[in-house]
């Protein structure tokens, strides 16, 4: 089983380590280049995003990308889904298929646990063939019927993770 590390990403430096993450082959339909994922960020500061490098905990190798929406104040406007929302989650095309994106997502569940009225964790994705709907859905994510953004918003109960 894959065992990751969260790195938060503060620095130019750090931001310059994770260019060159790849997705894997017709991924570029559901994610945002790494360019694109920081210009949106840069953009929507109101969105309170929190990035980080995702590390292979006993190598150390940079293994992907993750960024939340970290406790977006209210009232939350009614564009933004939150106030925890995983924005983006990018497992290098290396990496993929090998657990870290389950393991991701398991670090970032141990990091909400330390954070204010974390009960629900949301994120988002469309529908289509290589979609990561599934992999949401098997994680334990449920379909919340709300579509923002063109995509299906999914909400992950924290309290029920135990």
């Amino acid at each position: 089983m894959a065992r990751v590390q969260l790195r938060s990403i503060a620095s130019p430096a750090d931001r310059a380590a994770v260019m060159g993450l790849r997705r894997g082959p017709g991924q570029d339909q559901y994610l945002n280049s790494m360019e694109e994922i920081f210009a949106e960020a840069d953009e929507e500061q109101r969105a309170m995003p929190h990035p980080w490098e995702v590390h292979d905990a006993g190598t150390g190798a940079l293994a992907g990308f993750a960024m939340i929406s970290d406790n977006i104040p209210q009232p939350i406007d009614d564009d933004l889904a939150g106030p925890y929302y995983l924005w983006k989650l990018l497992i290098d095309h290396r990496f993929q298929r090998r657990g870290y994106g389950a393991a991701t997502l398991d670090a970032i569940v141990d990091y909400l646990r330390t954070r204010p009225g974390a009960n629900v964790l949301y994120t988002s994705c469309a529908d289509g063939p290589g979609s990561p709907r599934g992999f949401y859905l098997r994680y334990g994510f449920a379909d919340t019927g709300r579509v923002m953004w063109r995509e299906n918003v999914l909400a992950l109960d924290l309290a029920a993770r135990g």
